[in-house]
């Protein structure tokens, strides 16, 4: 177990909301992690959502190979709305006092517009527009990352080269499950979301279109899980039938043992971590360390090769793929 460096909880000045950024790593270079603003029931729910979000940043930085630790921004809104200008200025002043630990980017109710304003406030913001000389959007990297992590799963399950033939059960038609869904025409596609205007994406891709409830009980080969985290529970793993699991949400365990519950039928899952890296790859590539699009790609490619190594040695010592990356990330961290 590997303590948080830091948790700093302040009200802001111009705002009154509460603005937490957790570091929970900085041993193997500076931390990275999203900025989330939204509203909480409580600030401490703030707090819990920032301190396991970091964590779980530290071991996808990790098994990417990447030379940073982990860290989150969370912002928990008051009651009465607020400028968003002086909600900016209050997460910079925040941001700022770490001069440097920490660096964050986009995540639930941020963007690359107001990362571009936190850089110009202080410095440590990532996946900023194109335009001005960032990354851009981080989706089309993630969706191509999981799309290299579902082919090696494909191919060390299925012994297959190509997804042709594979019932594939889309769970979340947001902007990476739908680019996901777009580069998996090829199979059968089943979709699914809350947002009923999605049917309109699946009429257009040929997919079958289902509710999330009714696709997790439809026969499946692959589920790609796409959505909100916390879709693998107990009840679910014991009823699905898909022989490969693999997708960018966050956080799809309900709890650990979910992993060994899936392993015991058969089912691989490949972490979500590891299979969501490729946008935290691309940004920090581009904008930290001067890379191209070109040269970049191949380290996002690069998951597939991390994916097939995993699952081979799963399947040499009967350990599950969790246990293993778990293993991979901490062993960076620990060696420093």
């Amino acid at each position: 177990m590997i303590r948080h460096e830091e948790i700093v909880a302040r009200r802001g000045r111009r705002t009154g909301a509460t603005v937490i950024m957790a570091v929970h790593s900085t041993v193997l270079g500076p931390a990275i992690g999203g900025c989330r603003v939204r509203r909480y029931p409580s600030w401490q729910a703030g707090l819990e959502d920032a301190a396991r979000l970091s964590e779980a940043m530290t071991w996808k930085a990790s098994i990417a190979g990447l030379d940073h630790g982990g860290g989150k921004t969370v912002v928990v809104l008051p009651t009465d709305p607020v400028s968003r200008d002086d909600l900016l200025e209050d997460v910079a002043t925040v941001l700022e006092s770490f001069g440097g630990r920490y660096l964050t980017g986009p995540d639930i109710g941020t963007g690359p517009d107001d990362m571009q304003s936190l850089f110009d406030r202080t410095g440590f913001a990532f996946c900023r527009p194109v335009a001005t000389g960032g990354s851009g959007d981080s989706g089309p990297a993630t969706a191509d990352g999981v799309l290299a992590a579902l082919l090696a799963g494909v191919a060390h399950v299925f012994g297959v080269a190509e997804v042709a033939g594979l019932r594939i059960g889309i769970i979340g038609l947001g902007s990476v499950g739908l680019r996901l869904a777009e580069s998996l025409r090829a199979a059968s596609l089943v979709v699914a979301d809350i947002d009923e205007s999605r049917r309109a994406d699946a009429s257009r891709l040929g997919a079958q279109w289902t509710s999330p409830e009714a696709l997790l009980k439809t026969e499946l080969d692959v589920l790609v899980p796409a959505a909100v985290g916390g879709l693998l529970t107990p009840a679910v793993a014991a009823e699905v039938s898909a022989r490969l699991i693999v997708g960018p949400a966050n956080n799809q365990l309900a709890a650990d043992a979910v992993a060994d519950q899936l392993h015991h039928r058969g089912i691989t899952w490949i972490p979500d971590y590891l299979a969501s890296a490729g946008g935290v790859i691309h940004a920090i590539g581009i904008e930290r360390h001067g890379l191209t699009p070109q040269t970049v790609n191949p380290l996002v490619q690069s998951i597939g090769t991390t994916v097939s190594q995993v699952l081979t040695e799963a399947a040499t010592t009967g350990r599950t793929p969790l246990a293993i990356t778990n293993a991979r990330a901490m062993a960076r961290v620990t060696r420093g």
